[in-house]
């Protein structure tokens, strides 16, 4: 009963921050201050066109808002996906072997601190190739985050574990998947949402500096065209979408989470 009423007065103080947010904007528009900033309304209003007809398609550069977010989902799940399997198989490895790992370590910590923007220019010169430059942006947001963690999580398992696998003479693969895996779950978790989020981020200025379709591809058209209210409507779907993401990875986290 506590835990329901707490969540409800979240809720509602939610809610108020939203009313409070939304009547600041409002003011700010008409203020003067806002420097022709359109407010929630006409933002709104042009939400609302575009969630009406979300997949038209009237040609290469005129679809609907529905296919532009599918086709950044699609880089996203494609170069996340093979993005976090390289990762963990590299952070396995790493993990288990200490030397190896306090080795490799500061690279990996030099790396991942690199926006994937900044490999944009190589990538593009090498692969020539917009569409796989974009793919490969989000494969090396997505890597770093997740193998650090991996590496970080396989190394630090308990002890304890490993000598009763080994007691129980489990072979290679089934010590991996029943004992390192499993006990490592929480960390290569945490390292697979950073991963996400940080892939998320990226796919937008990649398919807006690459003219690749995708919201990111949309936000920058809508600004060539001055219209402020698009750019913004583009800007909170791209944070839905986000959130909506990062939900369902942690609802995937909670099922398959290691309990100690």
């Amino acid at each position: 009963m506590a835990a329901l009423v707490k969540q409800k007065n979240s809720l509602l103080l939610s809610m108020v921050i939203l009313a409070v947010f939304l009547m600041l904007w409002h003011l700010l528009t008409i203020g003067g201050t806002g420097q022709g900033l359109p407010g929630p309304v006409p933002v709104l209003k042009t939400a609302m066109e575009f969630i009406r007809h979300p997949f038209y398609d009237n040609g290469p550069n005129d679809k609907g808002i529905g296919i532009l977010t599918l086709y950044s989902m699609g880089r996203l799940v494609f170069g996340f996906g093979s993005g976090v399997v390289v990762a963990i198989i590299f952070g396995v490895v790493l993990g288990l072997n200490r030397t190896i790992f306090r080795a490799v370590n500061p690279y990996i910590q030099i790396l991942k601190s690199i926006s994937p923007i900044a490999w944009m220019p190589l990538l593009l010169y090498s692969v020539k190739n917009s569409g796989i430059t974009a793919l490969l942006v989000v494969f090396m947001a997505s890597l770093w985050p997740t193998l650090a963690n991996t590496s970080f999580g396989v190394a630090n398992i308990k002890k304890d574990y490993m000598h009763v696998s080994s007691i129980l003479q489990l072979n290679w693969f089934s010590r991996l998947f029943k004992v390192v895996l499993p006990a490592a779950g929480p960390t290569i978790i945490a390292g697979m949402r950073i991963s996400m989020g940080s892939a998320w981020v990226a796919i937008v200025p990649a398919e807006a500096l690459l003219g690749s379709l995708g919201l990111g591809y949309f936000v920058w058209n809508e600004w060539n065209n001055l219209s402020l209210t698009s750019v913004i409507f583009a800007i909170i779907l791209i944070g839905i979408v986000g959130v909506i993401i990062d939900f369902g990875l942690n609802k995937i986290a909670e099922r398959i989470a290691f309990v100690d």
